[in-house]
Parts: C-alpha cells; structure tokens; sequence
C-alpha cells in the first residue's frame, strides 16, 4: 500500500465490482429474436470498478509492460485510488481484484463476501453499428455491501463506513469519496452521513436511478447524472429524459432544484450531445458539446467521465484553490470520455494520463 502521502488527493471509491459478460451485436434482440453475436468477452467491470479504475489510469503514464505489479502499483500516482466493496470467492471476484490492481487501485478495502455469495454479474449487449449498449446486471456480491446485522442504529452503520474508510486508507479518510448506486442504498445513504460529519467531499453519482431522500442532497459536493437519472432524480419523470437532452431551458432548471436542495457542483451528461453544468453561489454554468469520436463500445464512458472529473476537483481540494473551476473539469473529463468509446470493453477501454496529453 502507498504511503499516506499528503501531498497528492486521496479518493475512494465505494461501489461494485461486476464481471462484465459483453456480447457484440449486429442490433439490439426485438423481442423473442434469437441472435448470434459477433464476438463475446469477459470483461472486469462495475460501475465502483470502472470509475476507480479511471481515477488510477488517468492519474499516471502507461507502464512499459503494459500493467502495474506488486513493485510499481502505487508508482508515478497523482493521485492515490482506493477501492471499498464486495467480491465472492470465485474466478470473478479473483479476477476483479487483479484488473484492479493492475491498474493502480489500492484494493485493500475490497471484501470477500459471505460464503455461498457470487461475485456481481452484468450482462452486456453492445450494438455494433451505434455502440449503443443494453445492461442486465446480477448484483451478487455487490449487496453485501452493508453494515453488520448488529449496526442497529443510524449512528452504528455511520461508524462502520467511517472504520471502512480509515482501515482502508492506513487510518486516515480521504479527501473524496466517490459512490453510485449498484450497492444497498442504506449503506450509500449512510456514508452521505458519515461523509459530511467528517467533512469528507462526496461525488455521487446515482446509477442506476433511483429516488433518494431530501437529505441526501445537503452539502453534497459534486453530482453527477445523465439525462435519465437528471429527469428521474429532478422530479421529471423517466418519459421526460430524452427531451430534457435537448432543452438548455429544462437543463438549467433542473440543475438549479439540486443546488437549493444543498447540491455544489451540478454535471448532467448527455451523451453525443455534450455535457450541462452549474456551479454554486453564482458560478459557471453552460453547455459543453461533445468531443468529435468515432463510437465502437459506450460502455465505462461515463465511468470515465466521473474519474476525471474527481481528479480534478479531488486535487482542486488538496490545493486549496478557492473555487473549483467546474467548466475545466467538464471540459477534460468530456475528452477523456471521448477516447473510452472509441475503444470495445470497459477498463480496458479507460485512456491512461498520457493518451491524452
């Protein structure tokens, strides 16, 4: 494990690990259709995974052997990525914990779940004309994710993600922590809790949608959506998605009715459409087009997107700078997402830093 070295941000992650089982399609099954795919993979996935994964790979160079070892794991970081969730004692969980850490996630806080309890499986169907991409995910593992059985009160499952969080950062917290919602929503809904107690920043980014109480909103640094979860989260409704995409009017007055419920930094992504912004107490705001990209696999796009955006608020933070600047962060993680599709497969399709440099 990395020293607990000051002098660059540390991020946790606390969410799910899925093996991601990708089939290559000519077009998305009608139903009762029968097809035969292309080609399909086993690919280490989740959306906690991937975006762990993003924050590692777009913190440091490629390795000149192509992965990182036991000796070089923690090497040329800006940034030191930590894991926090669940796998089974199976192949796939094995197997997620070495994708892990070939890329430079610290992989301690990642648990072996109860005996008889698989690691997490997505079901993945990639259009191969759009790049397009349909999930059907087995959460296994993923919903063990949870304070003991004894953790009675909201006090109790506090501390234990607080002990969590410490245990896996050599006793200290972090100065983010990142969460989605493919874990129990009690545990998310504590470590919100727990977070802002100890004045932890927090970037959720709740997927798959999912209401979640008022209170969940209060002091949240950085939220993350897309045009979906905006329109599900932002009282809208789910038929309201794909309209919202294209309506600056309807994008700026969702995103303000997350800041007045205690929201700081408001992204909603839209896919080849660009990605919508606001910023607290007057700041920036505006609509960023998409980077130009010929798609193959949207798949850990947006995983991408959150990992470098947390880079760089994480170390806007560690810097003490005054105001983030929100549009910048939009602007990287909008290039860095752009060279995700254009690769098949999820971690593996996440650029490392100087792929972008």
């Amino acid at each position: 494990m990395a020293s607990s070295s000051s002098s660059i941000p540390r991020i946790a992650v606390l969410g799910s690990l899925n093996m991601d089982l990708v089939a290559y399609v000519p077009h998305h099954p009608l139903p009762g259709e029968t097809l035969t795919a292309e080609r399909f993979v086993n690919s280490p996935g989740g959306k906690g995974a991937n975006q762990a994964v993003a924050c590692a790979k777009l913190s440091r160079p490629r390795p000149s052997t192509g992965a990182l070892d036991a000796s070089t794991q923690f090497l040329n970081e800006t940034a030191h990525i930590t894991m926090l969730g669940a796998v089974g004692a199976d192949a796939h969980g094995a197997a997620l914990l070495d994708s892990l850490k070939s890329y430079g996630v610290d992989a301690s806080g990642v648990q072996t779940a109860p005996e008889g309890v698989g690691s997490g499986v997505a079901v993945i169907i990639v259009d191969v004309p759009t790049g397009e991409n349909r999930i059907v995910l087995s959460p296994g593992a993923n919903h063990s994710v949870r304070a003991p059985e004894g953790a009675s009160t909201a006090e109790e499952e506090e501390e234990w993600v607080i002990e969590r969080l410490k245990a896996a950062g050599g006793g200290e917290l972090p100065d983010m922590l990142i969460m989605q919602l493919e874990i129990p929503h009690g545990t998310v809904l504590a470590a919100l809790r727990a977070a802002r107690k100890h004045d932890v920043e927090v970037l959720l980014n709740p997927a798959p949608a999912a209401p979640l109480p008022e209170d969940a909103y209060k002091g949240l640094a950085h939220l993350v959506v897309n045009e979906t979860e905006a329109a599900v989260l932002g009282g809208l409704g789910l038929e309201a998605a794909e309209s919202l995409a294209s309506d600056e009017k309807a994008l700026e007055s969702v995103a303000k009715g997350f800041l007045e419920r205690g929201v700081g930094n408001v992204v909603i992504t839209l896919g080849g459409k660009g990605v919508y912004y606001m910023a607290e107490g007057g700041g920036k705001k505006g609509w960023l087009p998409a980077e130009k990209a010929k798609v193959v696999d949207t798949t850990a796009a947006g995983d991408t997107f959150v990992g470098r955006y947390a880079l760089e608020a994480a170390g806007s933070k560690k810097k003490g700078e005054e105001r983030f600047d929100i549009e910048d962060a939009v602007r990287k993680a909008n290039k860095a997402a752009a060279k995700t599709v254009e690769r098949p497969g999820a971690q593996k399709s996440i650029p490392w830093r100087d792929e972008l440099e």
